[in-house]
């Protein structure tokens, strides 16, 4: 037990990023290594695709991501913004895009998804923040955008209480989207982590004597392994609707800051 404990230290440790290389001024870790990774595939998508686009509906890896486009422009794009869409499907795409694959690239041995962490969520719902202020003063202007903050018709005095408020709470969206794509791609981790640690320990006796209390624990050993697929299994979905909600959170903000108050 007290190997298990030493070992389940080092998962923290790891899940909270050590350090790979110190510039002297900052360092780098595992999760900014592979947020440059993933942001790197996301760039060699495009430009692979704008290469191979066609009118001609093709089979195999244009076809996947073609669907991840088709997908976000009718359940995100269409959806919320109809036939303005067009307007915030680069920013929805980016976004869905380099999520999905920060989550993927944590579920591939030995790499680190960059959702793990906090503050690339935080950059990214940041990035969210910035662009459904940017698309609001687009549409209604600055003035005219910073005041329908508040509901018209408040009382004097009120309006400006509640114009705090409102401006209190858009802002908190930053910490929301952030903890909420963190915590569920960090408990995925952790949760696989745990049961990889379980399964090892139970198992590794086995390998030295071939006793009955060994034999029962390589049995126990088998079931964590069994959780522990399913665990993986369950967590290529969230990786998937995390990259959604997360998309679809951004394209609701964008919609309510270019309504109509």
């Amino acid at each position: 037990m007290e190997e298990f404990d030493s070992e389940l230290a080092h998962l923290l440790a790891d899940l909270q990023g050590l350090p790979m290389y110190d510039f002297g001024w900052g360092s780098i870790t595992p999760f900014t290594f592979w947020m440059f990774i993933s942001v790197v595939v996301v760039f060699l998508t495009i430009w692979y695709l704008k290469k191979k686009i066609s009118f001609i509906p093709k089979f195999g890896f244009e076809t996947v991501v073609e669907a991840g486009v088709d997908f976000v422009r009718r359940e995100v794009g269409e959806t919320l913004f109809g036939a303005h869409s067009a307007e915030h499907m680069p920013y929805l795409c980016t976004v869905f895009f380099f999520i999905l694959i920060g989550n993927a690239m944590g579920l591939i041995p030995g790499a680190k998804s960059a959702t793990g962490t906090m503050s690339v969520t935080l950059v990214l719902s940041g990035s969210s923040f910035l662009y459904f202020n940017y698309a609001g003063v687009k549409h209604s202007g600055f003035w005219h955008y910073i005041i329908s903050i508040a509901p018209a018709g408040l009382p004097p005095g009120v309006n400006v209480m509640v114009w705090a408020i409102e401006v209190f709470s858009m802002t908190m969206r930053i910490v929301s989207l952030a903890i909420r794509l963190f915590a569920n791609m960090f408990a995925g981790h952790l949760a696989m982590g745990v049961f990889a640690l379980l399964a090892t320990t139970y198992f590794t006796p086995l390998l030295h004597s071939v006793t009955s209390e060994t034999i029962i624990n390589g049995a126990v050993s088998g079931v964590l392994l069994v959780i522990l697929m399913a665990v993986y299994a369950a967590e290529i979905l969230v990786a998937f609707i995390q990259a959604y909600v997360f998309t679809l959170l951004s394209g609701v903000y964008i919609q309510l800051a270019t309504s109509e108050h």
